[in-house]
């Protein structure tokens, strides 16, 4: 069994794959050396641009963020600054409205008021005027019954308006006294 395994234990004893030799060693380091400094002159600038840009970009979005908000709060309290006025000028019209509403409910009515004590003094003189119509009509029928009736008591005549008119006023007269 260990004849099977001989050459491993051969191969053991000479040089090892696992361990480099010194001169595969000096040339990784070489090599690993010149990488780092290229990627350092060349790559690293280019990243820390690259994120130099990206924190700018971010700050800059934050502060414009910063910025914007202040603006939307101060536009925020604009807008309810003018809608308070709005809303307080839109209170004095209709209190302005209601008043002026109440000044023209008065002159109607007062002219109304006006138009009808005119209508009923109007009528008080038509009627007053109708009045002394019919007073003057049947102050002149009654006279003529009057005369005619006296013409038959006394007998004679009184077709003479002279002694008809002083006959009627005295009958008239007669007749208010009696009152």
């Amino acid at each position: 069994m260990f004849s099977k395994f001989g050459f491993l234990a051969a191969a053991e004893a000479g040089a090892s794959p696992v361990i480099p030799k010194p001169a595969e060693i000096a040339v990784g380091f070489i090599a690993f050396g010149i990488l780092f400094l290229l990627i350092r002159a060349r790559a690293v600038p280019r990243f820390e641009k690259a994120y130099k840009d990206r924190t700018e970009a971010i700050e800059g979005g934050l502060e414009r963020a910063e910025v914007a908000q202040r603006e939307a709060a101060e536009a925020l309290q604009m807008y309810k600054a003018q809608l308070a006025d709005a809303r307080g000028e839109a209170a004095k019209l209709r209190e302005e409205a209601r008043a002026e509403g109440s000044v023209i409910l008065e002159q109607m009515r007062t002219t109304a008021q006006e138009e009808a004590t005119r209508i009923t003094a109007s009528a008080r003189t038509s009627i007053e005027a109708e009045r002394q119509v019919a007073f003057n009509s049947l102050l002149n029928e009654v006279g003529a019954l009057a005369t005619e009736l006296a013409s038959r008591i006394v007998g004679e005549s009184l077709d003479d308006a002279a002694r008809q008119s002083r006959v009627v006023e005295r009958f008239l007269e007669e007749v208010e006294k009696s009152k």
